[in-house]
């Protein structure tokens, strides 16, 4: 699938530099492509769509990290088969903002269904909203960076 086909707005990540209160960030992605070819990757065996469970969330930067302007690629696969379901491009320092402010409002709230949220819009739809606890970040040669990822504790990988 296209990465132009989709965007991606964050909201209640800036209450970490603001000082405010606690709010689970959350991610929406849009998607503007073949509405078909997005459900079909959400589905699994069953007919029905994923769950939290069974979907990761990634992050892969195509530059070094301490490159100012650092990009890379957020995606989120099937759990089961690995297949991914949706990519797209983003800028490093967002993604890195968004994961800081999950680990904070995992560390702040009491709130034990996820520590961020993620929503899947198509043609303006709201398709499926998943509470994720963790958000893998790896480098550009496909290592993992565990100071940068969002890895419950508890979680061996």
């Amino acid at each position: 699938m296209r990465r132009d086909y989709f965007t991606l707005d964050v909201s209640d990540v800036g209450w970490v530099d603001e000082g405010g209160d606690p709010a689970k960030p959350t991610v929406r992605i849009d998607f503007d492509g073949p509405a078909s070819t997005l459900r079909e990757g959400l589905t699994g065996t069953d007919d029905e769509f994923l769950d939290a469970d069974g979907t990761d969330v990634a992050f892969r930067l195509q530059s070094p990290l301490d490159d100012p302007d650092a990009t890379g690629v957020v995606s989120v696969t099937n759990r089961v088969t690995g297949d991914f379901i949706l990519e797209l491009n983003e800028d490093a320092d967002d993604v890195l903002a968004f994961i800081r402010a999950a680990r904070r409002y995992g560390e702040e709230a009491a709130d034990d269904d996820g520590r961020y949220e993620v929503r899947i819009h198509v043609d303006g739809e709201e398709l499926v909203v998943y509470d994720k606890r963790t958000f893998l970040v790896y480098n550009s040669e496909g290592n993992l960076l565990r100071q940068h990822s969002l890895i419950p504790s508890g979680v061996e990988l």
